[in-house]
């Protein structure tokens, strides 16, 4: 079966760049999602390669190309929120990848190769220093065992003369073994204590001048470590050196990493420039060994940079790499394969991005969103594209967001009173009556709550918040709280047909007279928590959670499951009224995207061999949000494209 295809938005997190040692222009690139990608043509393009482990928690922050073994590679990875991960090697150049036994579920936040014997490499861990004689088919710990000194090994150098000398970079100092692990020593003279030593570069041609740098600046020695000198010019709020890189070529230029930019010293670290802005962070910095002018970033959020001046200017290089948190979407009713998505945790370099194209190529469009994350995304009436960020409703004019200032947090009405329950039956019933009575007076002030998810009812327009359920009837122009709080954050809302449902995690409320008076919802029993939402243009309202989808057609009176449809971990719901079906998707491991058709029930699905968040249709085919990956297309669209392009 073929799985879908990946189209974007390119960039995200970008963690190592590698180049293989035979052929210069074959780079290597990991991330923080699991995914090695490759590049033929020096970084112009990527396409993905391989998923290391199968998993999408694995940082790769350290890729070694065997320079004795064509197609061996050896990648060090760690794993988000534990300390778990691994030394994965690769005898086929990447394509497939298997685990080294001794370094299994260990943090690898260090690994390199040894300059005068290709087969030999070391590893920094959480528990140490680990050597590697075969090529990485074996390791051995030559830090002592057990050590309360030489543990979280965040760097690592090796002599490039004499492989016996090792430097540790750890989360407090630096150490040193000049006789292949026997003896350490601690090399801590002109560091401040207590420092984190991100990066330790030595100078291929005097291994007496080496260069460490730290949480608490970049420091440089003259003396093989026995004494550090801290370098001055880099200002102490981007003292977060992670990554420092030589010219190989010109051995008086340094450039430094940072979490505030990028720095270059021409002068061996007496002066230094910054060449980037400063919120660029910088995670791994490559220097082509063909022409040292050009200059490779590895980012945060903007993923690969290149330079063809020396590291003077950077642009953008991620065709092919994408690595988003795509986590909204909306499709422009107005114009046909026009689609917006929102992105998280990508500030300046996230926001929303469009298509005009059903997705197969996309363009930045967040201007004026102040780097804010998009959490959900709406259209109105008249067609007025909507973004719900952390701080507020923003409005696309344009190319130009604006945020929506005009927002009351006071109702005429107050909500539903709890349902009621019959004693002959013990049914709870689904919709109580409503008393309309005044809401306690609430001062008018700038929304900045955060907005969940948006709906559109007729000429209506909700929005589900973290202050209440609000309402627009002018495009998003102006909203007001149709819904009190209740102590309740609103997380999800649907609607169809003047019947609205919004849900916290653990409730839901029902209108059906657009907005105008709410009531509680009976929700079902079997539910823990509420994920997502969805109302049918029928009656029907469906409801998703851990423990699976549940309907009720008679406004939550009663709850059924759907026959054959047994996904749990429900993540997403959507009514697709033209395709007559509720698009369901669900969390990880499942890679499962499902349809129930309402007319007869019918359950259909499709693997895409991805990771979903949501799904949409859009024309005939379909398009879905990863977790990680950005969005993918079923390949019955892309074909089509391809053919209608040609």
């Amino acid at each position: 079966m073929v799985e879908w295809l990946p189209f974007g938005p390119d960039g995200g997190d970008a963690r190592a760049i590698a180049a293989d040692p035979h052929n210069s222009q074959h780079l290597y690139l990991g991330t923080a999602n699991g995914w090695i990608y490759e590049s033929r043509n020096s970084g112009v393009q990527w396409k993905r390669l391989a998923r290391v482990a199968k998993r999408d928690n694995l940082v790769l922050d350290n890729i070694v190309i065997d320079p004795a073994v064509p197609g061996r590679i050896l990648a060090g990875a760690w794993a988000l929120g534990s300390t778990d991960g691994g030394l994965f090697i690769s005898k086929d150049a990447g394509t497939t990848w298997s685990s080294a036994p001794e370094l299994r579920g260990q943090s690898v936040l260090a690994l390199v190769g040894t300059p005068s014997d290709p087969n030999t490499f070391v590893a920094g861990t959480l528990k140490g220093v680990y050597k590697s004689v075969d090529g990485g088919v074996s390791w051995k710990l030559i830090s002592p065992e057990g050590s309360q000194e030489i543990h979280e090994v965040e760097s690592i150098a090796i002599d490039p003369k004499d492989p016996k000398i090792i430097y540790a970079g750890t989360w407090h100092l630096p150490w040193k073994t000049s006789d292949d692990g026997a003896h350490w020593s601690n090399i801590k003279e002109g560091v401040i204590d207590d420092s984190d030593v991100f990066s330790i570069i030595i100078d291929p041609k005097d291994p007496s001048v080496v260069y460490a740098s730290a949480c608490s600046g970049i420091y440089k020695s003259e003396s093989a470590g026995a004494r550090f000198q801290k370098i001055q010019g880099i200002p102490s709020t981007a003292r977060r050196t992670r990554v420092l890189m030589q010219d190989p070529k010109n051995l008086n230029i340094v450039f430094a990493g940072t979490t505030e930019g990028l720095y270059r010293t021409t002068d061996s670290g007496k002066t230094w420039a910054r060449t980037t802005g400063p919120e660029l962070i910088v995670n791994d910095v490559y220097i082509s060994p063909d022409d040292t002018n050009r200059v490779m970033l590895a980012t945060d959020r903007g993923g690969v940079l290149i330079s063809n001046d020396g590291g003077a200017s950077f642009r953008s290089t991620n065709d092919g790499f994408s690595a988003r948190q795509v986590i909204s979407y909306v499709d422009d009713f107005r114009h046909v394969g026009t689609i917006y998505v929102g992105v998280v945790n990508d500030k300046e370099w996230g926001g929303v991005f469009a298509s005009t194209d059903g997705g197969l190529t996309w363009v930045q469009k967040s201007a004026g969103l102040d780097r804010h994350d998009v959490l959900s995304l709406g259209q109105t009436s008249d067609g007025t594209i909507l973004a719900g960020t952390r701080h507020g409703i923003y409005r696309l004019n344009g190319e130009i967001w604006g945020k929506v200032s005009r927002v009351s947090l006071t109702t005429s009405v107050a909500a539903a009173v709890a349902p009621a329950s019959t004693a002959k039956t013990g049914v709870r019933k689904a919709v109580a009556k409503t008393t309309a009575r005044p809401a306690p007076k609430v001062a008018a002030s700038d929304f900045d709550g955060a907005v969940f998810a948006f709906t559109r009812d007729v000429d209506q327009t909700f929005a589900a918040t973290s202050e209440g359920v609000l309402k627009s009837s002018d495009a998003g122009q102006s909203w007001s709280l149709t819904a009190p709080p209740q102590g309740h954050v609103w997380y999800t809302i649907a609607s169809s047909r003047s019947a609205v449902v919004a849900t916290s995690l653990t409730t839901a409320t029902i209108s059906i007279n657009n907005g105008r008076t709410w009531s509680s919802l009976t929700i079902p029993s079997e539910l823990t928590q509420i994920t997502s939402v969805a109302v049918d243009d029928l009656g029907g309202i469906w409801i998703g959670g851990q423990e699976g989808v549940f309907v009720s057609e008679n406004k939550g009176v009663s709850w059924h499951a759907v026959p054959g449809l047994t996904v749990r971990g429900i993540n997403s719901l959507f009514y697709d009224e033209k395709g007559e079906r509720v698009l369901i998707t669900a969390n990880s491991p499942t890679t499962i995207a499902y349809s129930v058709h309402l007319p007869d029930r019918k359950v259909s699905y499709w693997n895409t061999g991805w990771n979903l968040r949501l799904v949409r249709p859009v024309g005939n085919h379909l398009v879905a949000a990863t977790m990680f990956d950005g969005v993918v297309i079923q390949p019955e669209m892309v074909n089509s494209a391809e053919v209608a392009m040609h």
